[in-house]
């Protein structure tokens, strides 16, 4: 997907989007393809039906059945999910991998429903799209940058630390706190018994007491960036997700979505 324009700034220069270079050991060959059979959690996830963990918990309930037997292990193992059915209904082979960037807006959950009848995320996005998986999620009061995808095992690679995708925002928060005090997060620190890892963080602007800060950082705990500001004795009244990996928020708005285009997906994924 491409954008003409790039997201508006309250003030202040606008900083270099952050980048995923690592340093790397020099990039054998690729793996062969899997062949053989593999766990049912595994391929429903690629034929996305859900996430591998949300799998396993659909066959706790009862959900998932091989010719009309229920499955009773994630353990299974097969070799296509030919005769595999979710609530009755026979699951689709994988489709290609799509991608799209989603402009999620505040007050609004990253969940297929909520007990308590918030509005979330399903209920915001247009008709006509295939069934996408949240790549990682946004707290109800965040918005910005949501990726969504219909490949389970895609969304698991981006979500996993040991990938090392960088995920960049900007807080405006209330409170005094220097620069010095935000480049001691590039070491990580520990805040009520949790352990956050490197963080880079920077003052984009200051008025009076209320400034906005840009964060970058390659976990997705909960509530991590809330959580570590407000250890510095900031509290957060805004945070906006600009990107996630080398995928912009740009000039979008609430609300909006667009497809990356195929060939930028395949050459994203050959660096992972």
């Amino acid at each position: 997907m491409t954008q003409d324009k790039r997201q508006k700034r309250p003030g202040g220069s606008r900083r270099k989007p952050p980048t995923d270079k690592k340093s790397r050991a020099p990039r054998s060959a690729p793996a062969p393809r899997e062949t053989g059979p593999q766990r049912i959690a595994k391929l429903l996830a690629r034929a996305g039906v859900a996430s591998r963990r949300e799998v396993e918990r659909m066959i706790a309930d009862g959900r998932i059945a091989i010719n009309g037997t229920r499955v009773e292990t994630p353990a299974t193992l097969l070799e296509t999910i030919e005769g595999v059915t979710v609530d009755g209904k026979p699951v689709e082979k994988p489709k290609a991998t799509r991608l799209y960037l989603f402009y999620k807006p505040n007050l609004c959950l990253t969940a297929a429903r909520d007990p308590k009848g918030r509005k979330t995320i399903y209920d915001v996005l247009p008709e006509g799209l295939p069934r996408l998986m949240p790549i990682g999620r946004l707290d109800y009061n965040t918005e910005g940058l949501l990726l969504l995808t219909n490949d389970g095992e895609f969304k698991r690679q981006m979500e996993l630390p040991s990938t090392g995708v960088v995920r960049s925002y900007r807080a405006r928060a209330f409170g005094t706190v220097s620069q010095a005090q935000l480049e001691e997060l590039a070491e990580g620190v520990t805040v009520d018994g949790v352990r956050y890892g490197p963080i880079d963080a920077n003052l984009e602007r200051r008025t009076g007491r209320n400034c906005w800060i840009e964060l970058s950082l390659k976990e997705g705990k909960n509530r991590e960036v809330r959580n570590v500001l407000a250890h510095l004795g900031l509290q957060v009244s805004r945070l906006i997700r600009t990107s996630y990996g080398p995928f912009q928020l740009g000039g979008m708005q609430p609300g909006q979505i667009g497809e990356v285009e195929r060939n930028a997906l395949f050459r994203y994924r050959k660096t992972l």
